[in-house]
């Protein structure tokens, strides 16, 4: 669970702000996402040589360049 802290007189959208940066650094809407459904290691795997072989393409097309 998530705790933000607001001192006094501030304001809420500030806190609001200091809320959503922290939501999305602790990544749990995207833990969230992965546990919908169950994906099978083999298929982790392959999802992550996938990304990794397309990261590596483009950091060649960029030194290329």
């Amino acid at each position: 669970m998530l705790i933000i802290k607001i001192k006094k007189g501030e304001n809420i959208d500030i806190a609001l702000k200091r809320y959503k940066f922290k939501f999305r650094k602790t990544k749990v809407a995207e833990q969230l996402r992965e546990r919908t459904e169950y994906k099978k290691p083999s298929v982790k795997r392959r999802e992550e040589k996938q990304k990794a072989i397309y990261i590596n393409k483009k950091n060649r097309l960029e030194d290329n360049e």
